[in-house]
């Protein structure tokens, strides 16, 4: 008989890849894209189609859900920057709770650069800790891994050639060496081989589990191996989504940040070729269609072990990808959909309808507060709100606007960078801030989604907008109150 979890209370199997548009999956519309897994997984699920993350880098948006908090609360407000130090996060509430809880693969809630190895935060019994395939900390587990399944790989990609000039690059065509091993050795290839080992035998058999598998990919450096490469056509694939002289009427960063990425640390989109593009773009695909076929194995465990009926599995990821669009490349201060908007499917059999679709707006640190309903866990400081009455339609609505947060997150601008995007409806706006947070110009962006999906033309500026200009600028105030942190208790008047 298959192992129970105690007290109905289900298992938690969290999926998490890495600069994951919410448009890579066949669910979600794309017809250019291998994903029959994901698809498998979509069609058992309830898919969130407006779920947006609180940051559109990595580290401040993952703080968020692993915290439930809005970013100007949790602190963690940049890359480089470690949590506060007592932050109750998620897999201690579950730990205390009863469950069994691990982590495989990138975790990124502290400093990560130039070989720094992140300690095992509370609450993990399992720590197979690798923040990304590059040489790094010798505390890599994935590396330990390749050092001793896949010698001749690693000392190939890591050792002889440790010093080739492509190696490591943060962007660029055909990815480094360690992105295009051999399948069998590569780092999407080991966070699903180390989730099955998981499944298979490592767990304790009489506590549920809440298991992280973290994918890095399809972040940058694009590059995949052979076999998904060649599953792809660049002449095939769509162009990006941009018109001619886009940038001109929209905040000058966005321009900036054309010519060169993070900051002037990365190519921009500008040191592209329209063939380079393609070639990206192929690229981006088959590191998806790579987690796809582990997401694949990954299920067909679950199945195998008798888990599936208990076990809640989720598929997201932390933020986008500008892949060319808007003539932007890999993340930064946009907030256009692409780069913040993710997919979201969630599946738990007996609460769950299968092919459940969920278009209201939806935010990362629901999830949160969805695994801490489910565990009957305690995380106090959690401003999320369940997804769950809305995929079992026990609810209707939801709190009807979304957050993301830019606080020079990314690699830093000088002067600062500073945005924050409110979505009303189909209305979004995005206040690029000026005096006193930064000496640059106060300006912004303002979208109607209804008439301007692809978010070309920006109404900031339109004199027949400015009415909405107000009215969203204001309520842009108005959820920075009623973000705050207010979860301490008061004891009295005074």
């Amino acid at each position: 008989m298959p192992d129970q979890p105690d007290q109905g209370r289900p298992n938690i199997l969290l999926i998490c890849t890495d600069q994951q548009r919410f448009d890579t999956l066949k669910a979600y519309g794309n017809t250019e894209i291998d994903t029959p897994n994901l698809d498998r997984l979509a069609a058992q699920s309830a898919v969130y189609e407006n779920c947006y993350v609180q940051a559109p880098v990595c580290a401040p948006s993952r703080a968020s859900l692993m915290s439930g908090q809005y970013v100007h609360n949790h602190g963690l407000y940049a890359n480089g920057v470690q949590m506060p130090t007592g932050t109750r996060l998620l897999p201690q509430a579950l730990a205390e709770a009863g469950y069994d809880c691990g982590l495989i693969g990138k975790w990124h809630l502290d400093a990560c650069f130039a070989g720094r190895t992140e300690e095992k935060s509370p609450g993990f019994r399992v720590w197979q800790w690798a923040h990304d395939p590059y040489r790094g900390s010798s505390e890599n587990a994935y590396h330990r891994w390749l050092s001793v399944a896949h010698p001749d790989v690693y000392e190939d990609v890591l050792g002889k050639r440790r010093d080739d000039p492509n190696r490591g690059k943060t962007a660029g065509v055909g990815g480094s060496p360690i992105d295009v091993v051999p399948t069998e050795a590569h780092y999407s290839h080991w966070v699903g081989e180390e989730t099955v080992r998981y499944l298979t035998g490592s767990r304790p058999p009489e506590e549920p589990f809440f298991l992280i598998a973290n994918f890095f990919d399809p972040h940058h450096s694009f590059g995949a191996p052979k076999e998904y490469r060649d599953r792809y056509r660049p002449d095939q694939l769509s162009r990006p989504n941009t018109v001619d002289g886009e940038l001109a009427d929209k905040p000058p960063i966005l321009t900036e940040a054309s010519e060169r990425s993070y900051g002037g640390h990365a190519p921009g989109y500008r040191d592209y070729s329209a063939d380079d593009l393609q070639e990206i773009k192929a690229s981006y695909y088959a590191m998806v269609s790579l987690i796809d076929d582990e997401v694949g194995r990954i299920l067909d465990t679950l199945d195998a072990e008798g888990l599936a009926d208990d076990t809640m599995v989720i598929f997201t990821s932390d933020h986008g990808e500008m892949l060319g669009d808007h003539q932007l490349m890999l993340k930064g201060p946009m907030m256009y959909d692409c780069a913040i908007k993710v997919p979201l499917l969630i599946r738990m059999p007996g609460r769950i309808p299968a092919g459940t679709v969920i278009s209201e707006l939806v935010e990362w640190i629901d999830l949160t507060a969805t695994l801490t309903e489910v565990a009957e866990a305690e995380l106090p400081a959690c401003q999320g709100m369940s997804l769950l009455g809305l995929a079992d339609g026990s609810t209707t609505g939801h709190r009807g606007w979304a957050l993301s947060e830019y606080r020079n997150s990314g690699h830093p601008y000088d002067p600062p960078v500073h945005t924050t995007m409110v979505r009303r409806g189909d209305i979004k706006i995005v206040t690029h801030h000026g005096q006193p947070s930064s000496s640059r110009e106060r300006t912004g962006e303002l979208y109607d989604l209804a008439a301007d999906p692809q978010e070309l033309i920006n109404l900031w500026d339109r004199p027949d907008s400015a009415g909405l200009r107000a009215e969203m600028t204001e309520l842009t105030l108005d959820v920075l109150v009623a973000t705050e942190d207010r979860s301490q208790p008061r004891k009295a008047f005074w």
